[in-house]
């Protein structure tokens, strides 16, 4: 188990690296190159050596990168062009909101999508399970805008239930006590992901009750909601864990969209202001995150797995 989790764990730093490496490519691949990107379009060509020299770029391309890796390591993102503030700064402010966020739908997702494709698969083939799935691919299939939306015009216009837009006030505890302000970005949020957790979690479940140790179960007396709690469940949950893993880099990509349309102020309204400013230290500074969370993400899913199938340490 612990080789098991090393392995992991090195393939882990090693896809970092590669993910550093593709951001350093990018970044050498801005129009003028990042003086120009910084210093912008009217700086004179005196200013762009100036600026080279002083910040290292005119050194080969692998000392640069080093210099580089060895800031990202250290936390050092460079300084926002637009907002004259360090990135580290930004991402410490604006990145708890986000965690708080992702971690509220995809707490919503579960307690929703695993009952839900539990119940789908008991009752599968009846209008509940048709009527179900047809919502599913309807909510699996919609973009986060347009769900957001809808959810501004009938909760927030029509009845007035919550307001069209979330928490303004900085810090994570404005959060809790405004909640009733993110009761639509969570539920926007949510919805794109309990469509697809109830469908893995349905087909998980058929899959499991046709196996032989259900039938061994039920020759013994183990009742229906014994055999569907005791045995079939923990082996069907083993997907929906790979699933919440990889949910890390979807719910930062749908925060991007959610929080633009509820102008809540967390990493993803802060990407989408720094991309139409072509602010780049902050975009790249939060591709990474994203990228780390991503890896830490799988690492996690695959501790996991093993603990719950030991045939994966086989």
């Amino acid at each position: 188990m612990i080789g098991y989790i090393l392995r992991r764990l090195l393939q882990s730093v090693l896809v970092v690296l590669v993910v550093t490496i593709i951001v350093f490519i990018l970044l050498h691949q801005l129009p003028g190159g990042a003086a120009r990107a910084i210093l912008g379009p009217r700086a004179t060509a005196a200013q762009i050596t100036e600026f080279n020299i002083q910040n290292g770029y005119d050194q080969p391309l692998f000392i640069q990168y080093f210099r580089q890796l060895g800031q990202w390591l250290t936390g050092n993102f460079g300084f926002s062009i637009k907002l004259n503030q360090s990135v580290s700064s930004l991402l410490i402010q604006r990145m708890p909101k986000t965690i708080v966020l992702g971690i509220l739908s995809l707490v919503l997702t579960v307690i929703v999508a695993i009952p839900l494709g539990i119940y789908q698969a008991v009752r599968r083939n009846k209008p509940f399970d048709y009527i179900a799935t047809g919502l599913s691919f309807i909510f699996y299939a919609a973009p986060t805008f347009f769900i957001g939306l809808i959810m501004i015009e009938l909760f927030a216009q029509n009845l007035g239930w919550f307001p069209p837009e979330a928490p303004q006030s900085d810090g994570v505890g404005p959060i809790f006590e405004d909640f009733n302000a993110m009761v639509l970005p969570i539920v926007t949020l949510a919805l794109l992901s309990i469509a697809g957790f109830s469908r893995y979690m349905r087909s998980s479940v058929l899959d499991n009750i046709d196996q032989d140790y259900v039938r061994t179960a039920q020759a013994k007396g183990a009742g229906p909601t014994r055999v569907l709690y005791h045995h079939v469940l923990r082996n069907a949950l083993i997907p929906i864990i790979t699933l919440l893993g990889l949910s890390l880099p979807a719910v930062f990509a749908g925060a991007l969209i959610t929080e633009s349309i509820f102008n809540f102020p967390g990493m993803g309204l802060l990407f989408w202001q720094a991309a139409q400013a072509s602010d780049y230290p902050v975009e790249l500074g939060v591709v990474i995150i994203t990228a780390f969370a991503t890896v830490v993400g799988n690492l996690l899913a695959d501790v996991s797995l093993a603990v719950l199938d030991p045939r994966v340490k086989l």
